[in-house]
């Protein structure tokens, strides 16, 4: 029997902590690649899904920088990413990591891209089979780092060092939440998460979207929004703004857990209400 996110055991705080300081020293060096070698214009290097889902000579660049310095640090764990290039390993702990998060903004020079990374447990392959310990989220263009660890709180790093622990918004009613959203790449999808939209967009304040689902992710933790949704995320979108959402308090789900179908973000107030809604929405909308 394979297992789920609720029977993992996560390694101890010690080590925890080991990690997710390296999360955040390799996430944040990544991030200086990404910008300070930043080309004047941008190139498309491939495409993945559609013409519209792109990758950059940059994403493999900033993979291969955060493979290589994961590598040399915990040689024995396994290494996801959105790029092409990993690695297996023995220690049961598997980096998943997303080089460019929001790599269309980066292509356009919208500063709202990030470079995101999290250690798990489990087998992030298989929806509801792990779950995120340690990791990083970093937007290299503003300089800001959240990041967090399992049962020790959300913090985000500003400029200069300053730093903050997380909490969501206080906001408990639905009609007055800003609900931070995104789109997949293919038009079948997107046609049917904008059907999920117009029922949505009615019932809350107003809908945002930044176009980074770990940013999106680490808004909700920040108070920044009230609540998030999205369909189509793949672990390396999720994984460490999930855990930075949820150790800051928010209450983070989809589907049988955040994952393809759905995953969800809200402030404790809107727990009663709002995933509700996103998730009998997305039974309608996306699953026919």
């Amino acid at each position: 029997m394979s297992s789920t996110a609720h029977d993992l055991t996560l390694p101890d705080d010690s080590l925890a902590q080991v990690l997710e300081a390296l999360a955040a020293d390799v996430a944040r060096s990544a991030g200086r690649l990404v910008v300070d070698e930043r080309p004047d214009a941008v190139e498309v290097a491939s495409t993945k899904s559609s013409a519209t889902d792109v990758v950059t000579v940059m994403d493999q660049r900033s993979q291969d920088h955060l493979l290589a310095r994961l590598r040399e640090s915990r040689p024995d764990d396994a290494v996801l990413g959105e790029e092409s290039g990993g690695a297996t390993g023995t220690s049961g702990i598997t980096w998943v990591i997303d080089p460019i998060d929001g790599t269309v903004n980066y292509l356009y020079g919208i500063p709202a891209y990030a470079v995101s990374v999290a250690a798990v447990v489990g087998d992030p392959t298989t929806h509801g089979a792990w779950r995120p310990f340690a990791g990083a989220v970093y937007n290299p263009v503003t300089d800001e780092l959240y990041r967090a660890r399992a049962g020790a709180g959300s913090r985000v790093v500003r400029p200069g060092g300053e730093e903050r622990s997380l909490t969501p918004t206080g906001c408990s009613d639905v009609g007055q939440a800003l609900v931070a959203t995104g789109f997949g790449y293919a038009a079948e999808r997107r046609e049917r998460q904008a059907h999920l939209l117009l029922d949505l967009l009615p019932q809350v304040r107003d809908i945002r979207r930044i176009g980074s689902a770990a940013l999106d992710l680490c808004a909700v933790g920040a108070g920044l929004v009230d609540a998030y949704y999205e369909t189509g995320l793949n672990p390396w979108d999720l994984a460490a703004g999930w855990l930075v959402a949820a150790e800051a308090g928010a209450v983070v789900g989809g589907l049988d857990g955040p994952g393809q179908d759905l995953t969800s973000a809200c402030a404790p107030g809107l727990a009663p209400a709002f995933p509700d809604l996103v998730e009998e929405g997305t039974r309608r909308h996306l699953r026919g």
